[in-house]
């Protein structure tokens, strides 16, 4: 006599049996119904003659792999993943605004007063204390700042975990949230390798620089992040872009870049001026001539710094 847990795993052995059956598709080549799946290729192939029915097919299974039940219980899940840019990394349950029901039907005076009244006390017990609260807050003002900046998402999640590792080492005591979550947005920014300026960063944040700049350096040094010194090249694609400059210009600013860099020149030289002073150059050599204010407004820069740069730059260069 077969136990229930036997007999289930018969029942959806044959059920799957019965789904593959439904789905025997026959070579129009040779009519053999020996057709398989090659996953590593995306492609539908005939066993017996090769032919390819079908190419560059969707893979709709999941990202994991499982060998036995147990393990694809674990590893199944449904919903969306979980992100750190939420206090409560996308944990809960979002009421909609639309006051809506599933078949897209206007509800009533009555439920929608309802509703209201749900999603107030859905706002209020998602924080459950001070801090929680103030991790919100932070948390919206570095998703602010970075749809400012014009960030990935990536830099997004890396400045949340970092706010939460400073929150955690106890570092924001005595400072403002604003200051510590734009320090944070801005040291992601830089170790993910993306160009953005301290200046740009102060732009979109309701703090001072100096202020970001001091709490930066602060949680950099507690937390050990360890961040290099920024690469003027990096800021080249984008000026040059601002621009409407070719791709041989900018060619010719990375190897001026190049050039003056390995002569020690960029040593405690601001890496947006260089890079400016460097495009201001490659565009007069490249006889796409471009004005030091016009080079200056896009990287928020001024023309004395492009100046300065730009002399240092030709003279290591060999052109005077």
């Amino acid at each position: 006599m077969e136990g229930p847990g036997r007999q289930r795993t018969r029942e959806t052995e044959t059920e799957q049996q019965q789904e593959q059956a439904d789905e025997t598709v026959e070579c129009p080549e040779c009519g053999s119904d020996e057709v398989v799946m090659d996953a590593d290729q995306g492609e539908l192939v005939c066993d017996d003659c090769g032919l390819v029915l079908d190419e560059r097919q969707i893979d709709r299974g999941p990202e994991w792999r499982a060998f036995n039940h147990s393990e694809r219980q674990s590893k199944s899940r449904v919903g969306a993943p979980v992100t750190e840019t939420m206090h409560d990394k996308g944990l809960t349950t979002t009421i909609d605004w639309k006051d809506k029901d599933a078949y897209g039907r206007s509800l009533s005076s009555e439920k929608r007063s309802q509703m209201h009244r749900l999603r107030k006390w859905q706002e209020r017990i998602r924080t459950k204390d001070a801090g929680e609260r103030n991790l919100q807050f932070a948390l919206s003002e570095v998703d602010r700042m970075a749809s400012a900046l014009g960030v990935p998402r990536s830099v997004r999640e890396v400045a949340s975990v970092i706010y939460r590792r400073a929150l955690k080492e106890d570092l924001i005591r005595g400072r403002s949230i604003e200051g510590v979550a734009t320090a944070a947005l801005y040291a992601a920014c830089r170790q993910e390798g993306i160009p953005r300026s301290l200046d740009e960063v102060a732009e979109v944040s309701r703090v001072e620089q100096k202020e970001i700049g001091r709490t930066y350096r602060y949680i950099s040094q507690e937390l050990g992040l360890e961040l290099k010194p920024v690469d003027p090249k990096q800021f080249v694609p984008r000026f040059a872009s601002a621009l409407g400059l070719s791709e041989e210009t900018q060619a010719k600013a990375t190897e001026i870049i190049d050039v003056s860099a390995e002569q020690g020149l960029l040593s405690g030289k601001s890496p947006t001026g260089f890079a400016a002073a460097a495009i201001y150059a490659a565009s007069l050599l490249c006889n796409e001539k471009k004005t030091q204010r016009e080079v200056a407004e896009v990287a928020q820069v001024t023309e004395v710094t492009i100046r300065n740069r730009y002399q240092e730059q030709i003279e290591a260069m060999g052109f005077r």
